[in-house]
């Protein structure tokens, strides 16, 4: 069993003003142990020989030329807007600053 236990999980409650009942800190208590061991576990198992890996199967990103096509000037990007000014599209404020 992992080394931690209800007094842990109680201390981590009040530092996180998480209120928990006497029946929460045990179960609690119960289930973090099981995923510190399962970690413990997969630590072991991954010795200095092992290469780290982020993804189980090899992966390569397809790239593709940056071809520069048809682009629109800020006249023809903004005639179907509903509000512009200045060149710009102009949009409701969502937030409360001047």
């Amino acid at each position: 069993m992992a080394a931690i236990n209800r007094d842990d999980v109680a201390h981590l409650a009040r530092l996180a003003h998480i209120e928990m009942s006497a029946h929460e800190l045990d179960r609690m208590a119960g289930e973090l142990a099981v995923i510190v061991d399962a970690i413990k576990s997969v630590s072991e198992a991954a010795g200095d020989d092992v290469p780290a890996t982020s993804h189980p199967i090899p992966l390569s990103n397809v790239f593709r030329e940056d071809v520069v096509g048809h682009t629109f000037t800020a006249e023809q990007a903004l005639s179907g807007a509903p509000d512009s000014d200045d060149n710009r599209f102009k949009v409701p404020a969502i937030l409360d600053e001047d």
